[in-house]
């Protein structure tokens, strides 16, 4: 593949987060001037948006000292944070061991995130709750990976081998996850495919995933780190630095062609990314909005694993706020956005769709308009609440909040057809 080719340096360009950011405005500054042929936008009912963030966020933490939004949140239940106890429990031997675990563990529960669907629910063994949706899928892959179901040794069950992935079986999953007649989940031999898909990369390349032990998805830790200390010899002193914007480049370099083949571009695979009519340029990329939602859920959830093993994450920023149901809801069901045609609220709709990817760009653009406002009223800057912050505080439990206030099942208010490989 040559990076001279202008199409490959085209497609390059997309696999960023700086390109989900400038696509989003764009999409939000022609709704402004009401452009868009599936949304309305209303940013006079942003501040009342903005107090049920703001409400929500002071509720769950009312010190104010807040996580980031990330899939290690969901490993806690009633108080108690399952996996930091087992990893407190485990005898490693260094952090990068313990790293190379974390990644391992979070880059399978974020592969097998995507939307569970309405009716789906985890029994917990330990506690004996029922939980369903993200959180549900969350405890059902930490229990999966706590059994050793992704690991080729049964003396070492907490890591992935790419052997194993690459061989796993729906029934593995089903049972995993609890699946049943009685218990059906959205998309389940979409995610066995594409936990097949990761094995077969990570096992092709040995050169990323397996610079210290054999192939595993964890190994990206280690490539990560050596840019970390690349980057630190370009610096005062010898920390070791990275910015979270080339933790999800390297996600869509390296794990990119897992994705099912939507559009490509330049011989690569651009996975999160769409098409829509409004976003004209003069290049290869025209009409084309990259979301990579599910890679920038991975790459927050890799930031406290980065941290554990002693390297500083900066310019969380970097990455964006996350286009998916429960942000996209919020500002639906707060009336920021609106459907231009009513009936679009009753029907079901592709994730390809002109109005799914209208309403994931405009969710990426409003989040930061709302963070924005979020800080002014706390009096705090982007330093001190991250946008990975807010999201947690935040905007995915106020646009959960709703859903559950609105609709007896909790669905968000766009009904979106899910493979269980976007969101």
């Amino acid at each position: 593949m040559s990076l001279a080719n202008p199409e490959t340096s085209a497609a390059l360009s997309l696999l960023t987060a700086k390109a989900v950011r400038e696509r989003a405005h764009r999409m939000l500054a022609i709704g402004l001037k009401d452009g868009l042929a599936n949304f309305r936008v209303d940013l006079d009912r942003l501040d009342d948006t903005v107090e049920l963030v703001l409400k929500v966020t002071l509720a769950a933490y009312p010190s104010q000292v807040i996580p980031f939004h990330s899939r290690w949140r969901h490993f806690v239940m009633n108080g108690c944070d399952r996996w930091a106890a087992m990893a407190g429990r485990h005898d490693w031997s260094d952090r990068a061991a313990r790293a190379r675990s974390e990644f391992d563990l979070a880059i399978i529960s974020v592969f097998l995130d995507a939307g569970a669907g309405p009716s789906w629910r985890y029994r917990d063994s330990v506690t004996g709750s029922v939980v369903g949706r993200s959180e549900g899928l969350a405890l059902a892959s930490l229990a999966m990976f706590a059994d050793g179901v992704f690991s080729a040794d049964s003396l070492q069950p907490l890591r992935v081998d790419a052997g194993v992935l690459a061989n796993i079986a729906v029934a593995d999953l089903a049972r995993g996850l609890q699946v049943s007649d009685a218990n059906p989940l959205v998309g389940l031999d979409g995610r066995a495919d594409l936990l097949r898909r990761l094995g077969q990369l990570v096992a092709s390349k040995p050169e990323i995933f397996a610079q210290h032990d054999t192939p595993r998805p964890g190994g990206l830790f280690d490539r990560l780190a050596m840019l970390a200390g690349d980057l630190a010899g370009d610096l005062a002193g010898d920390q070791r630095r990275l910015p979270a914007a080339t933790i999800l480049t390297e996600l869509l370099q390296q794990l990119g062609p897992t994705w099912p083949s939507r559009l490509t571009l330049g011989g690569l695979a651009l996975g999160d990314c769409w098409t829509h009519p409004m976003l004209t340029t003069e290049d290869a990329t025209s009409g084309l909005m990259p979301l990579h939602k599910l890679s920038q859920w991975l790459a927050y959830s890799l930031i406290e694993p980065l941290q554990t093993a002693g390297i500083a994450v900066t310019d969380i920023d970097g990455l964006t706020g996350l286009a998916e149901y429960r942000n996209g809801g919020l500002f639906v069901d707060t009336g920021v956005l609106a459907f231009r045609d009513a009936k679009s609220a009753q029907q079901e709709h592709e994730a390809g769709s002109s109005l799914v990817v209208e309403w994931r760009a405009l969710t990426v653009a409003l989040l930061d308009r709302l963070a924005d406002r979020v800080r002014q009223r706390l009096g705090v800057d982007a330093t001190a609440l991250p946008l990975a912050k807010i999201l947690e505080g935040g905007t995915w439990a106020a646009g959960r909040l709703l859903a559950r206030e609105r609709r007896a099942d909790a669905s968000p208010p766009v009904k979106v057809v899910s493979d269980g490989t976007v969101f």
